[in-house]
C-alpha cells in the first residue's frame, strides 16, 4: 500500500531527524517568538501534561507496525510457512529488538545501563501482545487494548507505592517506582518502560486498521471507518484529561486514546490523499526511507548523523558562515538530514532491504 509506505516512510524521517540538531536550533533563544520557533518547540516533547506534535511520533511508529502485521501474516502464509514457524519468527523479532533497545541506551549512557524505555524496547513488548490476539475477532481485540489501558489506570491510581504515591507526578509513580526496582529508571527524562503495557494499544489498532484495509470493503467505507474511529480516540482522550491527564512521559489513558486517534486520522488521511486520489509520485521521498526503517534507526542512533555532520560541517559553514552561525547551523543540519535520506534512496536503487 503506497499511504503505509507513505506514512512509515514520513514517521521514521522525523525519527532520524531527532538525533541532529535541526528541531534543537529551530528553538534557540535569540528566536524566541518567531514562527520558526513556535514550530520548532512542536517537534520536542511536552514537558509534562499537554500534547505536542512530537509526542504522536511513537504512536505513529507503534501503529504502522501493527498495520504491516496482517501483511506480513498473509505473505508468510501464501510462502507455505506454518504457524509454528510464524510464531518463531515473530518471537525471534521481539527478542532483538529488545535485544536493540536496550543496547541503544547503553550507547547513550556510555555505560551498561538497564533502561527499556526506547521505541525499538517497548515495541518488543508491543508487537508481542498484538500478535497474541491478532487473529481474534475484531470485538476480542478491541476489549483487550482496553483492558491493557484500563489495567495500566487503576494501577497508577491504586498499586500502593513505597515512599509516594502520586499517579501523574513526574518521578513519584508507580512507572518510575517499578524502574526504580531494577535500576533502570529514566530520573531526568521521567520516561517509564510500564509504558510498553498501554502503547500495546496503539500497535492493536494497527493490525485491525491492516485488516479493514485489507478487507473487501470500498475504499470509502474504510475511509469513513478510519475517520469515525480517529475521531471517536481523540474525543476520548480530550474529554479524560480533566480526570486523568494527558501524559505522553508515561503514556496515561488519556494519552492512549487522544494519540491513538490522531494517528488513525493520520492513517485515513494518507489513504484519502494517496490511495483513493493517486498523489504518489511524491509519497516516493519519503516511503524510501521507511523501506530500511531498523537500519537508518539504528544508523542515525549510533552516532551516523554525527558523523555525516562532522565531514560537512566545515564546508557548510565555509560557505554559508556569512549568514550568521545560526543559519548556518540550521542549514548544516539540514544538509545532515538530506545525506541520511540518500542513504535510503542509494539501498533503495539498489534493492537492499534490511530486515529482521
Amino acid at each position: 500500500m503506497y499511504s503505509l509506505d507513505f506514512f512509515r516512510g514520513l514517521t521514521m524521517f522525523l525519527l532520524i531527524a531527532e538525533f541532529n540538531s535541526l528541531f534543537t536550533l529551530m528553538t534557540s533563544p535569540g528566536i524566541e517568538g518567531t514562527l520558526l520557533y513556535t514550530i520548532g518547540k512542536q517537534f520536542s516533547h511536552h514537558p509534562w501534561n499537554g500534547l505536542r506534535f512530537w509526542d504522536l511520533i511513537q504512536p505513529f511508529f507503534m501503529f504502522i507496525v501493527g498495520v504491516a502485521m496482517p501483511y506480513s501474516l498473509a505473505n508468510r502464509l501464501k510462502r507455505g510457512q506454518a504457524q509454528r514457524q510464524i510464531r518463531n519468527h515473530m518471537l525471534n523479532r521481539a527478542g532483538l529488538l529488545l535485544l536493540f533497545g536496550w543496547a541503544l541506551a547503553c550507547i547513550g549512557d556510555g555505560k551498561i545501563v538497564f533502561q527499556f524505555q526506547n521505541v525499538l524496547a517497548q515495541l518488543s513488548v508491543t508487537y508481542l501482545l498484538a500478535f497474541l490476539v491478532m487473529n481474534k475477532p475484531v470485538r476480542t481485540q478491541i476489549i483487550f487494548s482496553f483492558l491493557l489501558i484500563a489495567i495500566t489506570e487503576i494501577i497508577y491510581r491504586v498499586f500502593p507505592v513505597e515512599g509516594f504515591n502520586h499517579p501523574f507526578v513526574a518521578n513519584e509513580n508507580f512507572g518510575t517506582w517499578l524502574d526504580l526496582q531494577y535500576g533502570g529508571a529514566n530520573l531526568t527524562g521521567h520516561w517509564v518502560s510500564f509504558n510498553a503495557i498501554p502503547t500495546a494499544a496503539h500497535t492493536i489498532w494497527g493490525v485491525l486498521a491492516g485488516k479493514l484495509l485489507m478487507s473487501d470493503r470500498s475504499a470509502k467505507e474504510k475511509l469513513k471507518i478510519l475517520v469515525i474511529a480517529g475521531l471517536i480516540g481523540v474525543v476520548i482522550g480530550y474529554a479524560l484529561d480533566p480526570v486523568t491527564p494527558i501524559i505522553k512521559r508515561i503514556c496515561t489513558s488519556s494519552f492512549i486514546f487522544v494519540s491513538g486517534g490522531w494517528t488513525i486520522l493520520s492513517l485515513a488521511f494518507s489513504y484519502w490523499l494517496i490511495d483513493i486520489k493517486k498523489q504518489k509520485k511524491w509519497s516516493l521521498l519519503f516511503a524510501i526511507v521507511g523501506m530500511n526503517p531498523l537500519f537508518i534507526y539504528l544508523f542515525a542512533h549510533v552516532g551516523g548523523g554525527r558523523f555525516i555532520e562532522h565531514i560537512i560541517y566545515p564546508f557548510s559553514m565555509a560557505i554559508f558562515g556569512w549568514m550568521g552561525e545560526l543559519t548556518a547551523n540550521i542549514i548544516t543540519s539540514a544538509l545532515v538530514l538530506f545525506f541520511l535520506w540518500y542513504i535510503c534512496y542509494w539501498l533503495y536503487k539498489r534493492k537492499i532491504f534490511i530486515r529482521i
